[in-house]
């Protein structure tokens, strides 16, 4: 049995901004119960809220941290089957810190840990993540203090209530395919669409059933792959829009009644527009995957646009010293100002089911305001060495007239009729390619020209 504990492997499963591994190959309750001790003795906590996704190992590996939490003398609030978003809730509602159990949009295979402070305060590798594996390595020990308590709460429906707080649907009925992938929005779903009503929303359920296997495919929709069971029933149905939910529910995207998916970047736009007409001249964050569109909206609407690195704890840090109104990502995380500063797939749902339920516009028309670069989507490749690509990318650009370069995160290089970015994934081997340009055959020339950098190399 492989030794999770040692140093190699926890140095391997610790990421920038969350653990994430093979279970129970990297990650097993020996695992779990070391971080839990360590992640209360690191942050301080008297008390934890804990949440789980479900992978058939997340129960497990739930209570083993929470055993762990308890014998550095914290007490635990179980709160079961949860969406990441569901946890963050939990833990502003509570005001406790919190853990959610979950590997996200990756396989089956996988599992990981997400951590926050109370109020869904990020916790990334310079905010507490990479002391708590230091200690996990050095060998952790229960405090003197004692045992704390372990009790269960069960937040969904106050969960619910809470979003359509945040974003009220009214006005005409649509009809809503939900593609849940088998992941924590076949939970989720339910409760906040119920409280809607069927004279609002007319749900189509896909894949609702939980099951971490993921036998009909990954809940993974930034992987066009994916999207296409969903494309096919909102046309056969005649759907309004579709809504399509990664693993935890923290990420959402949307399917037009075309059937055609809708860019993150659009729906960061859509959103945008919406709390800036709530919240004028305030800040909003986009990432530098996010198209160019973003930005020149935000402007326009009088707001102020901050570009930040991908992630979700850069991206809340940044809110919270800017206090930003609302962040997107072009993954398809979307932050909330109102929502303790984290990201909703469910609650970014609401605001396109509520901008859409506002006009007699179909979701295309709506959204073609938001459109104004042809984008590639983000193309994954695996890479031997992820730096020695992006060094030999990023020669191979400089010097080139109108273009310029950053390294904010992986290579961003930036001209006034196109931009691509190529950064490495912080959880698995791949190299991830965004590019945008002014026209379609613009685009197209310079996805084509960096892929066959990245390609080429491996």
């Amino acid at each position: 049995m492989a030794d999770t504990l040692s140093a190699d492997n926890v140095h391997a499963v610790f990421k920038a901004y969350d653990v994430r591994g093979i279970a129970p190959d990297q990650i097993d309750e020996a695992l779990a119960r070391a971080t839990g001790l360590a992640y209360v003795q690191v942050l301080g906590v008297d008390s934890v809220v804990v949440g789980h996704d479900m992978r058939p190992s997340s129960p497990g590996l739930a209570g083993a941290f929470a055993e762990g939490a308890t014998e550095a003398g914290a007490d635990v609030v179980m709160i079961g089957l949860a969406s990441t978003d569901q946890l963050y809730f939990a833990s502003g509602f509570l005001g406790r810190a919190g853990v959610m159990f979950t590997a996200s949009h990756n396989p089956a295979q996988y599992n990981g840990i997400k951590m926050c402070r109370a109020h869904a305060v990020p916790v990334g590798a310079d905010t507490g993540l990479a002391e708590i594996r230091d200690r996990v390595v050095a060998g952790v020990v229960p405090d003197a203090v004692g045992t704390g308590s372990i009790s269960s709460h069960d937040v969904l429906e106050a969960y619910a209530a809470h979003l359509l707080t945040l974003a009220p649907v009214s006005g005409r009925r649509l009809k809503v395919v939900v593609d849940a992938g088998n992941g924590m929005a076949g939970h989720t779903a339910p409760a906040v669409f119920g409280r809607l009503g069927d004279d609002v929303v007319d749900v189509v359920p896909m894949y609702f059933e939980l099951d971490g296997t993921f036998p009909n495919h990954d809940a993974n929709p930034i992987d066009a792959e994916t999207l296409v069971d969903l494309q096919a029933r909102v046309v056969a149905e005649g759907a309004d829009v579709g809504l399509a939910f990664d693993g935890d529910a923290d990420r959402c995207f949307l399917v037009d009644e075309r059937g055609v998916a809708v860019s993150p970047s659009t729906l960061t736009a859509l959103i945008a527009a919406r709390e800036l007409a709530k919240h004028p001249g305030s800040t909003v964050i986009h990432n530098l995957i996010t198209s160019r569109a973003v930005p020149q909206l935000v402007e326009e609407l009088g707001g102020r646009p901050v570009r930040t690195r991908v992630g979700h704890s850069y991206i809340k840090a940044t809110m919270a010293e800017t206090d930003a109104v609302f962040g997107g990502e072009h993954s398809g995380h979307f932050y909330f100002r109102d929502f303790w500063r984290a990201d909703s797939g469910m609650l970014a749902a609401l605001h396109a089911l509520a901008a859409l339920a506002e006009t007699d516009l179909p979701l295309s028309a709506l959204l073609a305001q938001y459109e104004r670069y042809p984008l590639s989507g983000e193309i994954n490749s695996t890479v031997a060495d992820q730096g020695e690509v992006i060094a030999a990318i990023e020669a191979a650009y400089a010097g080139r007239e109108g273009v310029s370069t950053d390294r904010l995160d992986g290579l961003s290089v930036l001209h006034a009729d196109w931009a691509f970015n190529v950064r490495g994934s912080n959880t698995e081997p791949l190299l991830r390619l965004n590019a945008e340009g002014k026209d379609q055959q613009t685009m197209t020339t310079v996805r084509d020209e960096v892929l066959s950098m990245i390609r080429g190399a491996r």
